[in-house]
């Protein structure tokens, strides 16, 4: 590949995309910053049709975009987890300089992309309007919600090519291109909510059209950069086939991670179940906070994302020392970072919330929910840091029947009982701090236990 073969005359430390060698907190946090600012983006992407319809339609056209996140994760988490694992498998292969194996790494986790996309697509359209009814989802909601998710699912391709693109790319070390096609996207996403929200009057549906629309657009931005010259992520046509290896591959490194936010997603909508029915403003209250809760996570998931794919590259490259010492730093610094957003949170959240809406019940609802957990960031920081060290180490079974077991099974047996003994708003936030404390203990056994040499 052209791309090695320019590289032998430097260093590894000069390589572009090479996290293998050079100082690694500057290594890992150069790596990451793209990846924040593009999940920042990506966050004002889902604020910005929050506020549009907060602010430009009804307030059951809010709790219906409010309803999104946990609905449609349900659906694409599975796939968004594959391509993780696919991202594994060529950050490994990239940091091995196994260039066949990492060409065929980036063409079947493309076309597996497509596959997944017509998957995702069917599935939206057949069973979310049955969701929606399991979900106890108000009348006056069920309407716009609807429209919603019909107009979402019916372009759910351009998320997901998005995201399988978006793995590509970060695996070979080139975080700062998905971040401006993201930006792009976003201020396209923001102008398009203000023209069919605020002035056609299109209410929820025009928030999906917008993001589809703009979403489709980040799409082929990735592929004109991958097509014409993306480095080691360049896609030829010709080469476009599936090696059935590397799907083995692929399977075995992100289904598990699909699975486990595919039924996270599930256990949540069983917990937005039990929300719903304290009514709409209830829904739209937990709704806003949801939003700035997701400002709370972005450190987290970045340095999560960023820790994969240093761990899976160093540990291709052979460098074990390197991949524990640059864990250490990202699981540090995603826990102090989550807990002062945390903070500021706790002390803010009624101001906040008014961002998204001027219900006074709502911003009850809110509060109550916020104040409950915004503190115990710092553990929800540790779980997902330490998921992403585990995935890039090849153990994406770990974090499975972990977030499996304490973030489905035990939150929602949680809330079941608690709801019928203590039977108010708070109970069911309690259920978040809960799981995230036990998740973290199982991770700090497995991380301490971890033979790091065994895993190159």
């Amino acid at each position: 590949m052209d791309f090695f073969r320019k590289s032998t005359a430097k260093k590894n430390a000069d390589q572009k995309g090479n996290l293998t060698e050079g100082p690694i907190a500057k290594g890992l946090f150069t790596f990451m910053i793209p990846i924040f600012l593009g999940q920042l983006l990506q966050q004002l992407y889902n604020m910005a049709d929050a506020w549009v319809v907060g602010n430009y339609a009804s307030n059951d056209a809010f709790a219906a975009v409010s309803l999104s996140g946990n609905v449609t994760m349900s659906v694409i988490t599975l796939f968004g987890g594959i391509a993780i694992g696919g991202g594994v498998v060529i950050s490994k292969y990239f940091g091995a300089q196994d260039e066949e194996n990492l060409r065929r790494a980036v063409h079947t986790n493309f076309l597996l992309g497509i596959v997944f996309s017509i998957l995702a697509t069917i599935i939206g359209q057949v069973f979310v309007p049955i969701l929606l009814g399991w979900l106890h989802t108000p009348d006056s909601v069920m309407t716009e919600a609807r429209l919603y998710f019909g107009i979402y699912f019916a372009g759910v391709s351009t998320v997901i090519m998005y995201n399988i693109c978006m793995n590509i790319m970060r695996a070979v070390g080139d975080s700062v291109h998905p971040l401006y096609y993201l930006i792009f996207s976003s201020v396209v996403n923001m102008i398009l909510d203000l023209i069919f929200v605020a002035g056609f009057k299109w209410s929820a549906a025009g928030a999906a059209v917008a993001t589809v629309i703009a979403q489709g657009l980040s799409v082929l931005l990735c592929l004109s950069r991958m097509v014409k010259d993306g480095g080691a992520a360049t896609i030829h046509w010709k080469e476009l086939r599936f090696h059935k290896e590397m799907i083995r591959q692929v399977i075995v490194q992100g289904l598990p991670t699909g699975l486990q936010n595919s039924v996270i997603s599930i256990g949540n909508l069983v917990v937005q179940s039990n929300i719903n029915t304290f009514g709409a403003f209830a829904i739209s209250g937990q709704g806003a906070f949801a939003k700035l809760e997701g400002i709370a996570f972005l450190p987290i998931m970045s340095m999560s994302m960023a820790l994969t794919t240093f761990v899976s590259q160093n540990l291709g490259a052979g460098r074990a020392d390197r991949a524990k010492k640059g864990s250490a730093i990202g699981l540090a610094f995603g826990m102090v970072m989550a807990e002062l957003v945390g903070i500021c949170l706790f002390i803010w959240i009624p101001i906040l919330l008014r961002i998204f809406v001027d219900a006074p019940e709502a911003i009850r609802f809110g509060t109550i929910h916020g104040r409950t957990v915004a503190l115990f960031f710092f553990l929800l920081a540790f779980s997902n840091c330490a998921s992403g060290v585990l995935r890039g180490a090849g153990k994406s079974v770990v974090p499975m029947f972990t977030m499996l077991i304490c973030w489905c099974g035990i939150r929602v047996l949680y809330v079941t009982i608690a709801l019928r003994i203590i039977p108010v708003f708070r109970t069911i936030s309690s259920a978040y701090p809960l799981t995230w404390s036990l998740s973290s203990i199982i991770f700090i056994v497995f991380l301490l236990r971890m033979d790091w040499e065994k895993q190159i």
